[in-house]
């Protein structure tokens, strides 16, 4: 071998060994724009530094725009390595498209329980494509010193619930309850969404709506409506015009004693609130009854498929699976909990309360998210309509779960 030849040689190995030792830059799209701090000093240094030689940069988008900008950037080439998925359909559509690759065979699947998994599933649970991050719980937040100060014990029961709220409304200084039915939304997923697992026994009666074995009109489906009508009197003046920041301002200001709730107000309501806070579970039947908590799966992460630093993605979405990342992601968002088996001791004494309940009740997921949307009328946005009207008194819960069931039944199979 000549000289020359072996110095052509050398030079090529050399620049090879320099190119691939050259960081690799992942890009994450995202719709969370709140969370870009989190990533940038909490999260991304910490996989950095135990990953040499693979840089992540997180570049969201505007959460109302991101739908629309994503499929932008995949249609034209130039969307980021790792994309944050929303739950069921939408992601489930990406993945049909083929913009999402399948991850089933990661390692870090083994880390999270089927419910986790199923809102970034295909329907028959063949193949997953997004490793999920956290899910949000629903209950009811209290001002505690409004409960103290008037000897009110945290409700367990339906019975000691409304005799809390019987108490507030007569002691006349705080609003019972704040909600509002403005915006439709927070009557069906703060409300229906809430109380109705303890009826309808949580993935039970889910899935049982989803194969067609049960109706909306049954009983389980149709009693947390009988509830939601109850609300009308405990909600305070003009709560039909009342919007969601409206409820939010009622609660942080002092002026309502409880709120139907989801976990994502915690960070918010810690820096708004001058009050201590507690948080209880959607109350039960009677004493001793099996619960059922909304512990909703929220968010996760999935991989371009067409990501040309596929070998780099794979090794962030296994980090992304593992304890570690739920214990930095879950303690930097109280109020987002970690899907991950491996139980998370939170810092956040609030989303303590609410992270303790998978402890005690049975978790499922909101009962409109999966399958059940897809066609006209959309089970979802009826839901948040029907909501609305039987706590304003403008539709029985009977008329309203007739209605759903007949929407529900004019397009999907097994409810025809």
């Amino acid at each position: 071998m000549t000289k020359t030849l072996k110095l052509a040689l050398l030079t090529s190995t050399l620049l090879g060994s320099a190119a691939f030792a050259q960081d690799v830059t992942l890009t994450i799209e995202s719709w969370r724009n709140d969370d870009l701090t989190i990533w940038q000093d909490t999260i991304i240094p910490a996989f950095e530094a135990a990953h040499p030689g693979i840089k992540v940069v997180f570049s969201p988008s505007a959460p109302a725009e991101y739908n629309a900008v994503l499929n932008s950037k995949l249609q034209a080439g130039s969307a980021g390595d790792l994309i944050t998925c929303r739950p069921f359909d939408a992601s489930l559509e990406l993945f049909n498209q083929g913009n999402l690759a399948d991850l089933t065979d990661l390692a870090a699947m083994a880390n999270f329980s089927p419910v986790a998994k199923s809102a970034w599933q295909t329907d028959d649970g063949a193949a997953t494509f997004c490793v999920p991050m956290a899910s949000v719980i629903h209950g009811f937040i209290y001002n505690a010193d409004a409960f103290e100060a008037l000897g009110i014990a945290v409700p367990t029961t339906n019975e000691e619930f409304y005799a809390a709220l019987d108490k507030i409304k007569a002691d006349g200084t705080y609003i019972p309850m704040a909600m509002g039915t403005n915006d439709q939304w927070e009557a069906a997923t703060m409300g229906y969404q809430n109380i109705g697992p303890n009826y309808w026994k949580g993935e039970e009666g889910r899935l049982a709506l989803i194969k067609g074995e049960q109706k909306l009109t049954d009983e389980g489906w149709v009693a947390p409506y009988r509830e939601l009508a109850k609300w009308k009197d405990y909600l305070g003046d003009g709560f039909e015009a009342q919007t969601y920041p409206d409820s939010q301002n009622l609660f942080t200001l002092g002026r309502a004693a409880i709120y139907p709730a989801g976990s994502w107000e915690i960070s918010g309501f810690n820096t708004q609130a001058g009050f201590k806070m507690g948080a209880f579970p959607p109350p039960v039947a009677a004493a001793g009854d099996t619960c059922y908590i909304s512990d909703h799966t929220d968010i996760a992460i999935g991989m371009n498929a067409k990501s040309p630093n596929a070998e780099a993605a794979r090794t962030f979405l296994e980090w992304v699976g593992t304890p570690e990342f739920a214990t930095l992601y879950a303690n930097a968002l109280p109020g987002f909990f970690s899907l991950n088996s491996t139980p998370v001791e939170m810092t956040d004494p609030l989303a303590q309360e609410f992270v303790s309940w998978r402890e005690k009740c049975q978790s499922t997921i909101r009962s409109t998210y999966q399958i059940l949307s897809r066609g006209t009328p959309n089970l979802e946005n009826e839901t948040w309509n029907a909501s609305a009207n039987v706590i304003k008194g403008t539709e029985t819960p009977e008329d309203a779960a007739k209605r759903l069931q007949d929407g529900l039944a004019s397009w999907y199979e097994p409810q025809k």
